[in-house]
């Protein structure tokens, strides 16, 4: 084999391994990319659940108060006639 046909073959070889090394590397951020997409579109979801679980906790306890009211009262009016 001639020098020139070893340049040669080394040079195309480098060319390869260089597409190669890129095209894997490519591949890798995206496939990262995809990963986080779908980190953030779960994270969003867990976000608006915990945000309806507030809002409902909220609403119970509101409930939960006027119920307290009632038996308060219901308790008052048992001690006035007994």
């Amino acid at each position: 084999m001639s020098s020139g046909a070893a340049a040669a073959l080394a040079i195309t070889l480098g060319v390869l391994f260089i597409i190669g090394a890129t095209t894997a590397i490519i591949v890798w951020s995206w496939h990262r990319l995809q990963s986080h997409r779908a980190d953030a579109v779960a994270m969003a979801a867990y976000r608006k659940l915990a945000e309806e679980a507030v809002a409902n906790m909220q609403e119970l306890r509101t409930e939960m108060a006027k119920l307290t009211e009632h038996v308060s009262a219901v308790e008052q009016l048992m001690r006035d006639v007994g």
